[in-house]
């Protein structure tokens, strides 16, 4: 069945109700993630998502995701330090993106370099605490580093060592530019990682708990949540933003851009989501982030052709309950602080990852495997037929 099927197909024989792509199934129970798309409200472990963005920092929302509490004073020192002390990865890792194609896209190169980390910690050891606790700091701290460092390898150039006296999104700009950033572009990338934490039963979040209900290993987890996330349905969208702006040219255009685009049933990226029905939170925030650095950077053209899109979508779309979406700002917010295109995906990774390690976890807490029944809907009753008399299916 195509995705532009929608609705409740109910089969024949066992009564089975089927609704493509799982929308609105309920398949596990979660106390992480609540989101309320009518009035447009993002909640992680009950703390909206607005006041962790102005007052937590990435590493302390983490804490909270993944252990369900906000941690005391030294319980954030202790994890910071953990993290801090496990950025660096093996020489092997490295020698091993220096073998993937130049060419290759990042996303790649981290999902098999997630992957790799499960040789080296190879121990599995999922109900033991301090292995959950050192799982999840290698996973936090090393996946920025591998980002960084084939940003760099690609290009023939030698990855940059992370500096420990530098904080965790601080770190990770200055692993791309060898310049350490301003602390505003820091905070702001930092509060951007906040915002892409964690959604709910997205794909790649479902993935992650499909892969850890098998009790595999935390890196194979990660590996399946990153390629799902690869997808161009699911990450890549702020990539694809930028783009349609730059086509779109100047704000005069925007409203005929958007006419085109409704008349021919062209999807206007950055626009709808399957949760929201009013303009998405993170979007409201990303948007002042982006001011924020505007005000203090310059300011970046595409921006005003995205508010007159979005003021020409308001009476277009906003009646069909069609507003902008977490990538509509973050992809502007992405290039003024300097980050390559084509790591706006491996960025968001960076930070969902705190997202599918809490779901890893609670998944482990009432642990089934997923085997979801489906609807046949081939051939019945057919009897096997010699190969000589045979007709070809394909004409050949």
């Amino acid at each position: 069945m195509g995705q532009e099927q929608v609705g409740e197909i109910r089969h024949d024989r066992s009564g089975i109700s089927f609704r493509p792509g799982l929308e609105g199934v309920p398949v596990t129970q979660s106390a992480i993630c609540d989101i309320d798309g009518m009035q447009g409200r993002l909640a992680y472990r009950g703390y909206p998502i607005a006041e962790l963005s102005a007052h937590s920092s990435f590493l302390e929302t983490t804490y909270l995701l993944i252990w369900g509490d906000l941690p005391s004073p030294q319980q954030l020192r202790d994890f910071e330090a953990e993290v801090q002390m496990h950025r660096r990865v093996s020489f092997r890792v490295r020698d091993m993106m220096k073998c993937f194609p130049a060419s290759g896209h990042p996303m790649d190169a981290l999902q098999s370099s997630a992957a790799s980390l499960g040789l080296f910690y190879s121990r599995r050891a999922i109900d033991d605490p301090k292995y959950v606790y050192n799982a999840v700091v290698r996973l936090i701290a090393k996946i920025p580093t591998m980002v960084a460092a084939f940003k760099l390898i690609r290009k023939g150039q030698d990855p940059i060592q992370p500096r420990d006296d530098l904080a965790y999104s601080a770190n990770f700009l200055y692993m791309l530019t060898e310049r350490e950033p301003d602390p505003l572009a820091a905070r702001v990338l930092d509060r951007c990682l906040i915002l892409h934490a964690e959604h709910s039963l997205n794909a790649s979040t479902f993935s992650a708990r499909v892969t850890a209900s098998t009790l595999t290993d935390p890196y194979a987890v990660v590996a399946s949540a990153v390629g799902t996330l690869a997808g161009p349905l699911h990450g890549g969208a702020n990539e694809d933003v930028l783009a349609m702006l730059e086509e779109i040219g100047s704000p005069e255009h925007a409203g005929d851009y958007l006419d085109e685009a409704i008349a021919s049933k062209r999807k206007v990226m950055g626009f709808g989501h399957r949760e929201y029905r009013v303009k998405d939170p993170r979007a409201v925030i990303l948007q002042g982030l982006a001011e924020e650095l505007f005000a203090r950077f310059g300011t970046d053209e595409m921006y005003d052709v995205a508010k007159a899109l979005e003021a020409a979508a308001a009476t277009r779309l906003g009646p069909k309950g069609i507003y902008p979406n977490v990538d509509f700002y973050s992809g502007l917010v992405y290039r003024k602080l300097g980050i390559p295109r084509d790591l706006f995906t491996p960025v968001f990774a960076i930070s969902r990852v705190a997202g599918w390690l809490a779901h890893w976890r609670e998944q482990l807490g009432a642990n089934r495997i997923f085997r979801p029944s489906q609807i046949y809907t081939g051939a019945q009753n057919r009897t096997w037929i010699p190969s000589d008399e045979r007709v070809s299916s394909t004409g050949a």
